[in-house]
């Protein structure tokens, strides 16, 4: 996965290296600038059993600031924000391993560098009792849990 483009950052921003649980690792380069939720909008998408993204509806190419050719084929981390702690995917993978739904609120990092908050619904599709992929459904969060959040997911580190 490619590092992230200063060309393509919106503003001042903080450079970091992130590993990914697949041992994989990106140089990140992340602003304080939000993109609020739009009201009334679903994002949804579906990756194989590894993470990878094979669906992405117009709702997530607009939130996530890639182009729909971008995310098509990518991993899913490649919107993993430097404040979520790693703790928060462990549970996720944990969860969808055992074949169960997973809910939660998520910080995305954006293309261009910025952020968005979701809060995540996420499903393995199964056939014949197999795992074939997953499908997240994600929706506007709660001002008030994710105030929560900023203030929890910090002390998850």
């Amino acid at each position: 996965m490619q590092d992230m483009n200063p060309q393509d950052i919106v503003g001042e921003y903080t450079e970091h290296q992130l590993t990914f649980y697949d041992g994989s690792s990106r140089k990140i380069l992340v602003t304080e600038i939000e993109t609020p939720f739009p009201e009334g909008c679903l994002i949804v998408s579906r990756t194989d059993t590894t993470g990878v993204i094979t669906h992405a509806n117009q709702s997530f190419v607009l939130m996530s600031g890639y182009d729909k050719t971008e995310l098509i084929g990518a991993p899913h981390h490649i919107l993993r924000h430097p404040d979520m702690p790693p703790a928060a995917f462990k549970d996720v993978w944990d969860t969808l391993g055992r074949g169960e739904k997973w809910q939660g609120y998520v910080k995305n990092l954006r293309r261009d560098g910025g952020f968005y908050w979701v809060y995540a619904t996420a499903i393995p599709n199964m056939r014949k009792g197999k795992v074939l992929g997953y499908t997240s459904v994600r929706r506007e969060p709660s001002r008030r849990k994710v105030e929560e959040c900023m203030a929890l997911y910090p002390t998850l580190f």
